[in-house]
């Protein structure tokens, strides 16, 4: 999409997927973040109430350049919600459940989505170049970008949830002196790793393959 941008090949499939993208980052990363928020609150914290993260307003959550990787790239991020484990009765599985509501949101919301697409095509008559067949292809792009917003936060790397969730397994001296302690560069490393598209190949593999998942189970409902 970007050297698309670059050249000036504005396509209508090139303009549904900004749509996509924009939706995404102004309705679906609110949730992913408010599901960390309620998650926390319903584990006995209030840290991300009290900071006004327990909410749907995007202007609470979005963080600019995470905001423009998902326009560009296709996934991203938003402000990590903050979380004080010591208000968990387990510490360990208070963080990894609360990481895991993020992810989960958006995998939840992209097999929605792709009910969605199905819908479409059940009910609407859908055509090349249609307007039916735009709203089936947003739905499509929605639910896919859904996916890799998922696997990309569930890559164990700090800040990323999935570094939250893998504390589950990794022994505490370990992830504090080796993990906690280069937290802040391994901030930047992950936006460098993003940039170069080094994660490119593995999130497109993985979500190519939960979207025929996702894919095979609506069209079962919908019997199309």
């Amino acid at each position: 999409m970007i050297l698309d941008l670059l050249r000036g090949n504005f396509s209508m499939d090139l303009v549904i997927s900004l749509c996509a993208r924009l939706f995404v980052m102004f309705c679906i990363l609110p949730v992913h973040e408010f599901a960390h928020a309620f998650v926390a609150y319903k584990l006995g914290d209030q840290t991300a109430r009290l900071s006004g993260r327990l909410t749907l307003n995007p202007l609470a959550h979005i963080d600019p350049f995470g905001a423009i990787l998902v326009v560009l790239a296709g996934f991203g991020y938003a402000k990590p919600v903050p979380v004080n484990p010591r208000n968990f009765k387990n510490q360990k599985g208070g963080m990894a459940l609360t990481a895991l509501a993020g992810p989960l949101s958006n995998l939840i919301m992209s097999f929605l989505f792709m009910l969605c697409f199905c819908a479409v095509y059940r009910f609407a008559f859908v055509t090349e170049g249609s307007f039916a067949s735009s709203i089936a292809t947003f739905f499509m792009y929605a639910s896919q970008i859904n996916i890799s917003l998922a696997v990309f936060n569930l890559i164990p790397i700090p800040p990323l949830d999935g570094s939250r969730i893998a504390r589950l397994i990794i022994p505490d001296k370990y992830y504090y002196q080796n993990i906690v302690k280069y937290e802040r560069y391994l901030v930047y490393a992950v936006l460098l790793l993003v940039l170069l598209g080094v994660f490119n190949t593995p999130i497109s593999y993985a979500t190519n393959f939960l979207a025929n998942i996702f894919l095979k189970a609506a069209r079962t409902i919908f019997g199309v």
